[in-house]
């Protein structure tokens, strides 16, 4: 048997003729395209090239060694090392270089994908003449690099459209959303999709019959209408300008990169796939220079280090957790159970009514209806997910529990009676948790017997949708309680954020201060719709009266009084919001808030707002700019961010950074709260501080964080990094 000289990837020839190029890195869990794999690569088919031109290799599989990975992409630190616009077009050839090779091998190449597939990895196999993929659950192809603000830059951005067409390759191209196999077949990107159990036998049979198939027979027979759109230059300009108008509504243009993609699809296709890729190699380059994609790849590595337990946890062991209670059927509790059975754990959920109990049952399965719906899940899979949940009125289950979520309602004596009732029914090793999200852990901990097994685990709503979970180490909490807790919301696909019990504890503390401000530029005659527009201009995902109005005014009352009352005079709620508090609007939830909604949809301010909110609201003088408005949401923010590192809430201005952007939507492509604020020098912010606290009010006095900052010139990524 036949072998190249490099262990990864290696290359073998079987006894039928049967190239094989595997690849398997001894050091990484996953396949990764570095420098030194693609090198190999490259000797690996060097040394195919050689053996089909002697006549003993006829067709050649590219296949991965380790079982439910196939390749997850390019080596992101090499990406963070890109030095200016240059060295990324000139890595982006390189990598363009080696594929090519690959597309023009003389032998039938088949690419057999089991497991991730991603970025490099996909651009891989779409220079091979055709492509397999196995229906493992964990299969998935995609482009992730418009997530990090770049394009696919090894032939991914030119091969795909020329693929599946120019409509069926935009999604993938723009959102980075990864395809099921199913999915991939339906749109021409994979020839085949085979059962798991017997993916290797068959990807060498299809690569055995794939000597006799004809190049380019494989593509999917397309609708005359999508032809015209996809195959003609009015067909591709009418798409390309939609596609282009829906990311502008959507991002505000504040993202680049799928902007640019855009751009090298107009000006890509129809020209030849050399001329192409140097377009996509010119655009990679420039893509990697921009601020956006520094920000994003910041953000990565901050998500990339939360899920790691033995990081974030540094002491603590984690216990498996395959089955759990939930406490409390309703939306929250019926979101919980739901997420969990998705991800294959058994549930058990209590509450003390019958119909709660049917209700949250029914919010589970309406979740799995619409995953069906949305070809996230076979129905099938949808049912047999659904049957892990089970619910009932006694205590049934939770005994052999491995984690316990109490999510009832929002009342301290409630919560502290529930709680200690079910750690009386629990193993004495099982962790117990509360999905609160502004009683104190401490305060409930006080209750229990166990209160080293106790932390709070508050899931933001929607769960199935809102990525973050802040993991609350009470005092008494010990490591192994904490890495349990977090390895388990790991384990859910959710990005965990540890922190100490304190008010609102990071997130909605942050939000506390922001959301109050925006009422106390009402009270100066600042407008909705400009205080909601600011907001969202700045990269918010809705303006913050607009928020309010669909967390629920009276939740957002509950929850600015709680806040005041912990936080003191800084969090005095302001009058227009108190004001508003006092009517019958409760937001969207009864159709009338800082704004109206017909059937739920939102259908612009409320005219009558401002004569419910009465001598709440100044009418005399000028109202804040723009910029004034700005300035006092997002340093209310600041402001606040940096009392909660002086209370050791977390750790690290990095924690703090991701919880906003997983919790609150904080822009991604500006890096987060408070590398955003290091982007201007401490004594700057100061300065801002100290003229806004003379203006307005006492509130927006500095922490005194950051006037420790200012003395010392450090920001906050330099005073609270990793090390701290």
């Amino acid at each position: 048997m036949d072998r190249a000289p490099t262990t990864n990837p290696r290359f073998t020839i079987d006894a039928h003729g049967v190239g094989h190029i595997v690849f398997d890195d001894p050091e990484r869990s996953l396949n990764v395209l570095d420098e030194v794999v693609l090198a190999g690569f490259v000797d690996a088919l060097d040394a195919a090239r050689v053996a089909a031109g002697r006549g003993r290799l006829q067709v050649l599989v590219i296949r991965s060694g380790k079982p439910g990975s196939f390749i997850a992409g390019a080596d992101i630190d090499a990406i963070g090392a890109i030095e200016g616009p240059d060295d990324g077009e000139a890595k982006a050839r390189a990598g363009q270089a080696i594929f090519m090779d690959l597309e023009a091998f003389p032998a039938p190449t088949v690419a057999a994908i089991d497991g991730l597939c991603l970025g490099g990895g996909l651009e891989l196999a779409l220079a091979c003449r055709f492509r397999i993929c196995s229906d493992s659950p964990g299969t998935r192809l995609g482009f992730p690099e418009v997530q990090l603000g770049l394009l696919p830059g090894w032939g991914g951005t030119t091969r795909l459209p020329r693929l599946v067409g120019l409509q069926a390759a935009l999604d993938p191209l723009l959102t980075g959303n990864r395809l099921r196999p199913s999915k991939a077949r339906r749109i021409g990107l994979v020839s085949e999709v085979v059962p798991e159990g017997v993916f290797a036998e068959r990807a060498v049979a299809f690569a055995l019959e794939a000597r006799d198939v004809p190049p380019g027979t494989s593509r999917r027979k397309r609708s005359l209408r999508t032809r015209v759109l996809d195959d003609t230059v009015p067909g591709r300009r009418i798409v390309l300008a939609t596609a282009r108008r829906r990311v502008v509504d959507k991002t505000g243009g504040r993202y680049p990169a799928p902007l640019k993609i855009l751009d090298v699809l107009r000006s890509g296709l129809g020209r030849s796939v050399t001329e192409a890729l140097a377009l996509e190699a010119r655009a990679f380059g420039e893509l990697s220079a921009t601020p956006a994609h520094a920000s994003l790849l910041h953000v990565f590595h901050l998500r990339e280090a939360a899920r790691k337990t033995a990081r974030a946890v540094p002491g603590g062991t984690a216990r498996a957790v395959d089955r759990i209670g939930v406490i409390g059927a309703g939306i929250m509790g019926g979101g919980i159970a739901q997420l969990a059975a998705y991800r294959d754990v058994d549930v058990r959920m209590k509450d003390i009514r019958d119909d709660a109990i049917a209700g949250g049952l029914q919010h589970a399965r309406e979740l799995f209806d619409t995953a069906v719906s949305r070809r996230k899940l076979r129905r099938s899979e949808a049912d047999r997910k659904m049957a892990r949940i089970r619910g009932g009125l006694d205590w049934h289950g939770f005994p052999t529990a491995d984690l316990v979520v109490e999510a009832v309602v929002e009342r301290l004596d409630v919560k502290r009676a529930v709680l200690t009732e079910a750690e009386g029914v629990l193993d004495d090793r099982a962790v117990l948790a509360t999905n609160t999200s502004s009683l104190s852990v401490d305060a409930m901990a006080e209750a229990l017997a166990r209160p080293e097994r106790f932390c709070g685990v508050h899931f933001f709503n929607p769960v199935h949708r809102m990525p973050l979970v802040e993991i609350v180490r009470g005092a008494a909490t010990d490591l192994d309680t904490v890495a349990t807790a977090h390895a388990f919301a790991v384990a859910l696909g959710k990005v965990p954020v540890v922190c100490r019990d304190g008010p609102g504890f990071v997130v909605n503390r942050i939000l506390g201060p922001y959301l109050n401000e925006a009422g106390h530029l009402l009270a100066d005659g600042a407008s909705v719709e400009a205080i909601d527009r600011v907001a969202v201009e700045f990269g918010m995902p809705m303006g913050p009266l607009r928020l309010m109005d669909e967390v629920g005014l009276d939740i957002a009352r509950h929850a600015g009084d709680s806040m005041y009352a912990a936080l003191g005079e800084r969090l005095q709620p302001a009058a227009p919001l108190v004001a508003l508090g006092e009517t019958d609007r409760l937001g969207r939830k009864n159709g009338r808030g800082f704004y109206r909604y017909d059937k739920g949809r939102e259908a612009g301010v409320d005219p009558d707002v401002l004569n419910a909110l009465g001598e709440a609201v100044s009418r005399d003088g000028d109202a804040p700019d723009d910029g004034s408005i700005r300035e006092r949401l997002v340093l209310s923010m600041v402001n606040e961010a940096a009392r909660i590192l002086e209370d050791r809430i977390v750790a690290t201005a990095g924690e703090l950074d991701l919880a906003m952007i997983m919790g609150s939507g904080f822009p991604p492509f500006r890096g987060g709260l408070l590398r955003f604020a290091d982007a201007h020098h401490p004594r700057s912010l100061l300065e801002m501080l100290e003229s806004l606290a003379a203006e307005v009010g006492a509130r927006f006095e500095p922490a005194p964080t950051i006037r420790r900052l200012a003395a010392e010139d450090r920001g906050f990524y330099a005073a609270f990094g990793p090390g701290t």
